[in-house]
Order: C-alpha cells, then structure tokens, then sequence
C-alpha cells in the first residue's frame, strides 16, 4: 500500500518534535446527539480527516414553485434554522473548535457549503488556526434550474480543504487523484452529477434528506487524503454517505447525527454496503491520455465497480478494475490506455475502445459506459 500514501510536508519551519500519539476511539458507529456535545466527548488528536455538511442556513423566505405548479422539495428543516448570522457564526466556532482538537496534527478537514454560509465559515476556519489547501469547486453536471428567473442557476457548491496549520503535514495521494482523471493532474473544479436516481435514498416517496451529497464526491476526498484504516468523522451525518463511502474503501468512520429519520436510513445504507477487496484498494500511476470523461469518473459513480474484470475483444487478457481508475494484470499496473498498449507491444493504445466489459448482450467497449455516463449528466 506505501505508493497511496504521500504525506505533505512544508519546508519552513523543521519538526522538532514527533506529534503526540492518538488516543484509542472506537470507529465503525453512529452517534446519536448534538454534534458539538457528542464532539466534545471524542479523546484529542483521534481522527484523519473530518468531512462535514453543516446546515446551510439557507434562509428561505416562503415556498418555491416549479412553473407548472409543483413545490421545489428545498431544505426548511427545523435544522437549518438559526435566527441570525451570528447565532450561526457561533455555532460554526464551537463545532470547528472541537474538529481542531480531535483532529490528529497531520490529519485535514473538508467543508462543503453553498454561497450562503461557506465564507463564513471559511473565515471561522482560518480564525481558528486551520491552514486552507484549496477551495474546491463541485460543479454540478445536473443542477435544480433556476424556477424563477430572477438569478443565475446555482450550479455548484464550494468545499474547502484545510491542514491544521501553515507547516503542518497532510496525506495527499497526488498520484492516485492523477491516475484517476486520466493521467492529467487534478484540478480544483470537480465535475459530477448530483444525488439521483437509485443512489437517492427515499422514504415514504419522498427524499430522505433534502442535501444527499453524491458517493462519487465523498469517494473521490477520501481516496485524495486518507489511507486504508483512517477514521473518518462526520459529525452532521445525515443519511451516511460518508459511512457507506468510507466502507467501500477500507476506512474506519464515525458518523454524528441527532435526527432519528436520519439515522434509520443511514444504518441500513451502511449494512447494505459492500467494501472493496484490498487489492482493489491498491492505487496507482502512469503516463498520459485525455478523453472528456476520465476513466475515474466511471469508477466513482458507480458505472463500473473496483474490483471488476475487463477484456479485450477477444478475451485474451483480463484486467481488474483499481479503485482509482488503474487497472491491475498480475503485477503490471497503470491507466487503461498504459496497460492495453503495453500488452500490445504497441506504443500507444485508445482503452476505451480496447478495453470491454461483460453485459446481458455480450463484450461491449467500455466507452458505451462512458457514452451513458454522457447522457444521463449532460444538461
């Protein structure tokens, strides 16, 4: 596993001392409560990382309707209420000021919000010490159009990624996020689809929580800044995204949640979920190709599984699916243009027409994956 991990260290200022050892915590379990009490309680220096969806304080004056009558199921949960700004300003400091403290010296932490409360906190975040990485825009491949005309469609969402401190280290598995979107470096505008279809969890026909985050966004911060058996802590955890992703991906975690219909639903997602054999974990490098969809993207929504086999038109060889987007034959590892040029002896090679997956109907090229990935997130 050492080729996942690449550990981040600013040359600044020399350690002069080791960080102090993380105190024991049970992982793999939900915690029913308030966030900052149920925090509190957590030992210092404990956790890897933190990924947290706080409320939004969104505000919303009234209801909204489509144009042809139907009511826009947005956030007007009791939750996402604060009375004033600085109500919530004092919230978002006593939340972040238990994150630092159970947060381990080389672990980060992730925030996403909206416009209406992610400056906020991103100046609460800075306030209290954290050194921000990058800010990460989500745009989304499918965004809720704007009903009444009046402004730009909200078309994407900011996380912020933060270390503890300016000279502090943090994992970054650089290679991995690479190997992912096609041998190209990753950038900091994150194209994805929002929460839908089966992935959107319902009760009773209607949506389980009204800000579901997609598994392919938790998957891709998880597989970026955090190595097998790192404990994850998402202290608003909803309907357990965060759980269910870090299960598929050999992590420990542990979930905050005080709404009961949450955390039914949560429960059972995370029983439901299958986690990745360790080779699937293994992660990976290679040189260089650029189509419009990354190989990775189909990893992370689902389209293909880690851990499945592709073959070439005549099935003379079988590749296993990596959970970065690489694919394994034997010890030979690399991208799917790398490894299908190298068996080739050729010095090049388009994976995506190379490479097929097994269907009802037969062998099909991968790229009919991607041609359906295309379809169903283009607007």
């Amino acid at each position: 596993m050492g080729v996942m991990d690449r550990v981040i260290s600013r040359p600044k200022k020399a350690v002069t001392a080791k960080a102090p050892a993380a105190a024991p915590i049970e992982a793999d379990r939900l915690i029913r409560g308030d966030c900052i009490a149920e925090m509190a309680k957590l030992p210092d220096a404990s956790v890897d990382m933190i990924f947290a969806d706080p409320p939004y304080n969104l505000q919303l004056g009234g209801d909204l309707f489509r144009p042809e009558g139907g009511r826009v199921d947005a956030v007007d949960n009791d939750w996402d209420k604060f009375d004033t700004l600085a109500a919530y300003d004092r919230f978002t400091a006593l939340w972040l000021a238990e994150a630092r403290r159970i947060l381990k010296p080389d672990g980060t932490i992730w925030v996403i919000g909206s416009y209406h409360n992610i400056f906020r906190v991103g100046a609460t975040l800075q306030d209290q010490g954290f050194w921000i990485l990058n800010d990460i825009i989500w745009r989304k491949a499918n965004p809720m159009p704007n009903f009444k005309g009046t402004r730009f469609t909200n078309a994407h969402e900011t996380l912020i990624w933060a270390s503890q401190g300016e000279d502090a280290r943090y994992t970054f598995n650089y290679k991995a996020m690479k190997t992912l979107n096609d041998e190209l470096q990753m950038r900091s505008d994150w194209v994805l689809p929002i929460c839908g279809g089966q992935e959107r969890l319902k009760r009773n026909g209607t949506k389980a929580h009204p800000t579901q985050k997609p598994e392919a966004l938790l998957y891709r911060v998880m597989l970026a800044c955090t190595k097998p058996g790192d404990i994850v802590l998402d202290p608003f955890f909803g309907t357990g995204t965060t759980g269910a992703v870090a299960k598929r991906l050999g992590r420990k975690w542990i979930g905050i949640e005080r709404e009961d219909s949450y955390i039914e639903v949560a429960l059972q997602r995370i029983e439901e979920a299958l986690p990745l054999d360790e080779s699937s974990l293994s992660i990976m490098q290679s040189s260089r190709q650029a189509p419009k969809v990354a190989f990775g993207t189909l990893v992370e929504t689902g389209y293909l599984t880690p851990g499945a086999i592709l073959t070439d038109a005549k099935r003379r060889w079988q590749a296993t699916v990596r959970a970065d987007g690489s694919l394994a034959i034997g010890t030979d590892t690399g991208s799917i243009h790398k490894i299908g040029a190298t068996l080739q002896k050729a010095p090049s090679c388009n994976g995506w027409t190379f490479w097929h997956h097994e269907t009802s109907e037969g062998l099909k090229p991968i790229d009919t994956l991607r041609q359906t990935y295309l379809l169903a997130t283009q607007p």
